[in-house]
């Protein structure tokens, strides 16, 4: 598996909102998106609204596709859409340094 990074940009005004919502996502989003390969996935939210997620995943464009084929997925991003300055695109990051990796060169 690989770890993908990717962020967005939440409204400023609407951060508050988007905290309360992904307090308690719905049950069926949670096995939704295990069932479609998303592992040990988390999202963190600066003030300023950027907000940068993290996955473990075989192939993110297959486990994004995967959700977007599922009726929950297609409930759950109609009511978030409003959230995003950009849409719902996500802009995915290299990784440019990882310790574990350069650790384990050295043995």
């Amino acid at each position: 598996m690989r770890r993908y990074c990717f962020t967005l940009q939440v409204k400023p005004e609407l951060l508050e909102e988007y905290r309360r919502r992904h307090a308690h996502v719905w049950p069926e989003m949670l096995v939704a998106l295990r069932g479609a390969g998303w592992h040990e996935y988390q999202l963190f939210l600066r003030d300023d609204g950027l907000l940068v997620g993290t996955l473990l995943a075989d192939d993110l464009a297959a486990a994004q596709a995967a959700m977007d084929a599922t009726e929950v997925s297609a409930r759950w991003e109609a009511q978030m859409a409003q959230f995003f300055i950009h849409g719902r695109r996500l802009v995915v990051l290299d990784e440019v340094f990882n310790l574990e990796h350069q650790l384990g060169a050295l043995q």
